[in-house]
Parts: structure tokens; sequence; C-alpha cells
């Protein structure tokens, strides 16, 4: 095999590892949502997390690993902020569509972005990023309806997924596997009382604890995993224009298996905020593209 060709494969393998992530997590958070009626919100954030931290310190096995009290602290706050935002993207997830939840919680990654450049190309950005929120917003004539509590939620999940961003970055000089496991294990202490003080025993069913273990397999070990071999072998300029695409496969996941039926105006907004992300990816220079952290929700 020439060069060139084992080249293309290796891009293919990538492409289609990152759209297996990306439909694994979509699906992964539509079965989450089935649970809500059993554990609510907060009962189905400690299982995946708390099945996403257990599966992960079997597999990395932090413990092996020195660790400094400098990357005890920053892997705490990239815990605490993955809790926050997992807990708080799936309370907007009880009144808000899918795709559009994930397109609100996108505004936080932009920010992120954006504020890290402050060229003049980045208002454009801005720009459609803002025209896409206030088409979801329920003010004025363009109304769409939606649950103001749900949004507000979401954007409360977008500005942790900044704050997720920035202490993993912080923490990313540790071992990435210690990293990852220790600081969801952080989030599932973070998240699990809020799971037993809504659900309570609930929750430790034999069929509710199978349906977590799923949830968390197909919500956080098939992504991180897929995802760790997209980003290998992708430049990260196409990993961001690639995972822009989140939201649009978020919304199809939401309309296959929610029957979550998305208005003109809805979809037009996440066209917006789609165009603002991929815009923001294309002109990215000389930084760290916010897509490298993943999605934490």
């Amino acid at each position: 095999m020439s060069q060139s060709r084992a080249s293309q494969s290796a891009t293919l393998i990538a492409v289609l590892a990152l759209i297996g992530s990306m439909a694994s997590l979509c699906v992964g958070t539509s079965f989450a949502k089935s649970l809500f009626t059993e554990v609510g919100a907060q009962g189905t954030t400690a299982l995946r997390v708390g099945f996403s931290a257990l599966i992960l310190l079997a597999v990395w096995r932090p413990w092996r690993f020195p660790l400094s009290g400098q990357h005890a602290r920053a892997i705490a706050f990239y815990g605490v902020s993955l809790g926050a935002t997992n807990l708080l993207f799936y309370m907007a997830l009880r009144s808000i569509p899918l795709g559009l939840c994930i397109a609100i919680e996108f505004m936080g990654p932009l920010t992120v972005a954006v504020l890290s450049s402050r060229r003049a190309i980045d208002f454009l950005w801005i720009a459609f990023a803002v025209l896409g929120l206030l088409l979801l917003l329920p003010i004025g004539e363009t109304a769409t309806h939606l649950d103001p509590v749900g949004i507000g939620y979401a954007v409360a999940a977008g500005v942790g997924w900044a704050l997720y961003i920035v202490f993993g970055q912080m923490a990313g000089s540790a071992h990435g596997g210690q990293a990852t496991s220790l600081g969801l294990t952080m989030a599932a202490i973070v998240v699990m009382p809020f799971g037993l003080a809504h659900a309570g025993t609930t929750m430790f069913s034999p069929a509710l604890l199978i349906s977590g273990l799923a949830v968390g397999i197909l919500s956080s070990a098939i992504p991180y995993s897929l995802e760790m071999v997209s980003l290998k072998r992708l430049p990260r300029r196409t990993f961001g224009i690639l995972l822009s695409m989140e939201p649009a496969m978020g919304a199809l996941a939401g309309l296959v298996f929610l029957h979550e039926q998305l208005s003109l105006i809805q979809w037009l907004a996440i066209g917006s905020i789609i165009v603002a992300s991929i815009g923001c990816t294309l002109t990215a220079r000389g930084k760290r593209h916010v897509a490298d952290e993943g999605v934490p929700a």
C-alpha cells in the first residue's frame, strides 16, 4: 500500500471514528432522556457519570501514575466543572429538544474560542452565534415557545463547558488517562448527592443499573475512545469542523428516537450556531481549538 493510500485510509478511519463518537453520544443521550420518568434528570446523570467513572477507573487505573498537588487541584476543578455540566445539560433536556440543547451549550466553547483570539473576523462568528441564540429565546414575534427555565439550564451548561475547557487545559500536563478517570470520579462525587436526593434507592434497582451502565457506555466510554482514535489522525481544524455538526446530529437523534419535532426557526438557529462553530475553526490560528476537549455532555 502506498504512503498516500495509507494516509487516506487513516483519515477515513479517523472521520468515521469521530462520526461514530457523535452518533454514540447522541443515541446514549436520547436513551438517557427516556429514564427521566423513573429517576429524573438528576438520577440519570448520577448513573451515567458514576458508571463512566467506574469504567475509566478500571481501564486506566490512575493510581499507577504519580500525582502532584498542582495536578490534583486542576483535576479536581476539571471534575467539578464536568459534573456540573452534565447535570445542567440533563436538567435542560427535561424541557428542551436534544439538538437545541446541544446548540445552546455550544455557546460556551465558542465563547472561549473567540475570547482567546479577539480578531476582527471573530466578530462575524459572534454574530452568527448570537443570532442562533436569539432565534431560540422565547421573545418577540419569532418566539419558539421553549421553556425559559430549560434555556437557562442549557446556557449554564455552556458556561460549565467553557470552565471544563479552561480547567481541562490546566490539567493537560497530567497523564491523559489519569486526568480523565480521576476527573470523572470527582464529577460522580459532585452529582451523586443530587441523584440520591431526587431518586433515592430507586436508582439501584437492577433494571435501572443496567440502563445506567448502557448510558455510561454509549455516552462516555465509546465516544471518548473513538475521539481519541480521531484526534490522533485528524488535524485539529478538521476535527473541529466535524465536531461542529453535533447539534444537527443531536436534532436528528431527537427526531428519530424521541420524536422531537423542530420548527423552521429552530433549524435555522442550529444552522447559525453550526456556521459560527465552523467559521471559528476555519479561522483559528495558532491556538488550541475547543474541539480538542471533546464533548462533556
